[in-house]
């Protein structure tokens, strides 16, 4: 018996703010959840599953209109005319007091509902399909032990979308525990709602989070795909194959000591060289987002032309090959290599603002009253979401660390303008 277990689609999920994005891949990065859904149905009939299992959040929200419906119900009907069935639990962003929009499914894509666990037993599979939907978005109690008790003489799979004990990141939903899961006494779990894969159990039974089918932004790194299982007299030999069509990465490149462009381009160019080699193979976008660090002459030549790292790195991107790469942001950490301690050990006015710095970094609760009186009048001109660090590509402003940053950052180029042009 072969088996795919996926979760997490998130089919159609909106990527807010890519036209801040100046030459982004718009449609290609808007498409990435489509297009590895696609791979997934050509994985099961390409290595002629008997059955694909979806482990809640098939879309993100409610449809707009009826093309995510009707995109997803295509692959699935591909699915059913090749004889291979489909089996969902809805989770929290697809349950069903949420998509308010309905299409009837093919008969052989099974929903499970919401008001109670049931079992579908495939006597011909020798398996037996335990799972439950999400009746609302919010779930705060544990489906588990009322999960229907194992089919006796047959590989028992239960579906359920969860958050286990927590998880960074995710809403608490449907919360449960390994212990709880164990003394079910199924086979295997196939669980939902983490984005990042994590096999929490290699056996009796086997719990994995296959993680999403695709990342969506640029905390959602690395490989995202499924989980292919073969069940041959209850061994389970189950591999993980990636499908996403953007991979998403972060690279943290360190500058200490390099003060031409050039060398600092070759530097960065290996990066991400190395970054996109991890996931080579297929018609694959690499988005990455770029971290600058360390301390270097060429924090001087930013601060008299600022843009020019970031400049330096889009075209290091540019000699990377064999691969599609796309700086999705460059972030810098950068700073002159001054000696700080000497500088502020001076009564000018540099040593006043090292000092004041020192004070700063030190103590956050007073940094964050002084970013609020220094910034007052441009704060309450800003989005909500941006102050909250949903923008995407902002510095989250009420986190004491990302003010730190602003700071240094806002020190290390004050620091080379003025070492640059001496009094």
């Amino acid at each position: 018996m072969r088996f795919i277990h996926a979760a997490d689609l998130h089919i159609d999920s909106p990527l807010r703010g890519l036209g801040r994005y100046a030459g982004a891949p718009v449609e290609r990065l808007r498409n990435a959840t489509r297009r590895a859904l696609v791979q997934l149905v050509d994985l099961a009939l390409r290595e002629q599953v008997h059955f694909v299992l979806l482990a809640g959040d098939l879309y993100d929200r409610d449809w707009p209109d009826f093309h995510t419906g009707l995109f997803f119900r295509e692959q699935m009907v591909r699915l059913v005319r090749a004889g291979t069935a489909v089996f969902v639990v809805q989770g929290n962003h697809d349950a069903q007091g949420v998509i308010s929009r309905q299409l009837p499914l093919p008969e052989q894509v099974k929903v499970f509902g919401s008001r109670a666990a049931e079992t579908v037993l495939l006597r011909e599979l020798g398996v037996a399909l335990h799972g439950r939907s999400f009746p609302d978005r919010a779930v705060d109690e544990d489906f588990v032990p009322n999960y229907p008790e194992p089919v006796p003489g047959v590989f028992n799979i239960g579906l359920l979308h969860t958050s286990l004990t927590g998880a960074a990141g995710h809403d608490t939903y449907a919360p449960t525990s390994l212990p709880v899961l164990r003394a079910k006494g199924y086979d295997y779990w196939a669980l939902g709602h983490v984005h990042a894969r994590q096999v929490v159990s290699e056996a009796a039974p086997r719990v994995v989070f296959p993680g999403n089918l695709q990342g969506r932004h640029a905390n959602e790194t690395g490989a995202k795909g499924c989980e292919l299982v073969t069940v041959h007299g209850g061994a389970v030999d189950a591999v993980f194959v990636p499908l996403d069509v953007v991979r998403w990465h972060q690279c943290t490149v360190p500058l200490d000591g390099i003060d031409q462009l050039g060398a600092a381009t070759q530097r960065v160019a290996r990066a991400l060289a190395d970054a996109a080699e991890e996931g080579a193979g297929g018609d694959r976008l690499h988005a990455m987002r770029i971290h600058l660090v360390g301390q270097t002459a060429l924090q001087a030549e930013e601060a008299r032309q600022p843009g020019t790292l970031a400049a330096m790195v889009h075209a290091a991107a540019q000699d990377v090959p064999g691969a599609e790469v796309w700086i999705e942001q460059v972030r810098l950490a950068v700073s002159s290599p001054v000696d700080r301690a000497r500088i502020a050990q001076g009564q000018d006015a540099v040593a006043e603002l090292v000092r004041l710095v020192d004070e700063l970094a030190a103590d956050p609760a007073r940094l964050a009253d002084w970013s609020a009186r220094m910034l007052g009048d441009v704060l309450h001109k800003l989005p909500a979401e941006v102050l909250a660090g949903q923008a995407g590509d902002l510095p989250v402003l009420a986190d004491p660390e990302s003010l730190r940053g602003l700071l240094m950052e806002a020190e290390a180029t004050l620091l080379a303008r003025l070492n640059a042009n001496p009094a």
